[in-house]
This record gives C-alpha cells, structure tokens and sequence, in this order.
C-alpha cells in the first residue's frame, strides 16, 4: 500500500515507492541481459554513479556473471568479488578505449551535471565506450521533482524552493542542510523524454508509469 511516507521516502530506502519503481526496473534490466548476452559471460559493465550496495544481492554478480567497475568522483571502498571502484569524469572517459565496456550502466545521474552541455557530454562518452547502455533518469515532466518530493517545484525559482527546503520541512519531512540544499539546486537539471532521445539517438525509452504519468525514463539500446 503506498501511502505519504512511502511517496516522499528516498529511493534509497528499501519499501519506498522509489524503491519499488527501481526494483521493478532492474528485473526488466535483467530480463534484458540474458537476452542480449545469452551465454556470453562474464560482462564488464560500466556503472557511471554507482554504489556497491546496489550490486551486491544481485544474482548476476552472485554468480560471477558480470564483472563492475563503479565510477564515482570520489573512490567509493569496497571489498565486494566482482566490484571495482575507480574516481573519475563521467563527463570525460578518456581513460577508457572506445568500446571497452560491453554495458555501461547509470541510474539517476545525467541529471546531476549542471548543464545540458555536460549532459551531451556524458552522453557522448557511454556511446563512446560502451558496446550497450541502459541510463535512466527523472522526467522533468513529472508532477512531483524527484529529489525534493515537491511538487512542480522544478519550475518554480530557485530562491524560492531553497527557502522551502532549509526553513520548512515541506521536503521529505525535514529541513535541509543549507550547503547541501545549495549544491542540489546548483547541480540539477533534469530532462525531459524528448532531450533523452537527443542524447541517445535511436535508444528504446523504458518509461515509468505512476497515476498515468511517466515518472522516470530509461534510454536503452539492449
């Protein structure tokens, strides 16, 4: 049953209708996986914005099926077999040949980069080094902005959602951190389903539904 707690819970916390939309995606993704790779494993994935604790119940990683590298820019530790973590540039991955990744993979990130410029750039950069991608972000459509559980509060002024978040506790049920609340409002920039098939010429779209809306969108060329 979903009620408010569960709709303005992060996704990160297991039960949350984030939780459930993120669930739900990855039994798809993996569906997807088997299909495309058949008995060709293991797998190196890219996993730009990654976290070990994603991975690490997932039977394709149990089972020795794919070999992770997390790119974050800043080193997350982990001691997990299968997971590699490395610092780096999603926005540059000249680290990296061309096609050295037979997926990458990212969930919730492209839209942290500060501008569309950056976004292309990133965009560039799976294409570039992945044979395979699947990245999924928030619809800038949707009624309720993802990060902050509000709604609309994607088109309303910047001053004005920083006072919501740091003197209210309209967002999530608490007040934010100033700086962190800053840094959010700096970095954002969500995209809508028509600048994702920009990014990602020819991709499928993967599209969420929640009371008939698209919630999230995931470009995936599996």
């Amino acid at each position: 049953m979903i009620n408010l707690k569960t709709l303005l819970a992060s996704s990160d916390q297991k039960g949350s209708l984030g939780d459930r939309f993120r669930n739900n995606r990855y039994i798809f993704f993996e569906e997807l996986i088997h299909k495309q790779f058949g008995n060709a494993f293991p797998i190196r994935i890219l996993d730009i914005g990654g976290m070990a604790y994603f991975w690490k119940d997932k039977e394709l990683l149990k089972k020795g099926l794919v070999e992770i590298t997390l790119l974050n820019l800043e080193r997350e530790e982990t001691d997990i077999p299968g997971l590699h973590a490395v610092s780096g540039d999603a926005t540059n991955l000249s680290e990296y040949p061309d096609k050295s990744f037979d997926l990458v993979f990212s969930n919730s990130v492209i839209e942290h980069l500060y501008t569309w410029e950056n976004q292309e750039k990133m965009a560039k950069e799976i294409n570039r080094v992945g044979k395979k991608f699947w990245v999924q972000t928030p619809n800038r459509r949707f009624f309720i902005e993802a990060h902050y559980a509000l709604p609309f509060a994607q088109y309303l002024p910047k001053k004005l959602i920083y006072f919501i978040l740091t003197k209210t506790k309209l967002s999530r049920g608490m007040r934010w951190n100033p700086e962190y609340a800053q840094q959010y409002l700096d970095e954002i920039r969500l995209l809508t389903i028509g600048e994702m098939k920009e990014l990602f010429p020819g991709a499928k779209m993967y599209k969420e539904k929640f009371v008939g809306m698209t919630k999230s969108v995931t470009a995936y060329n599996l």
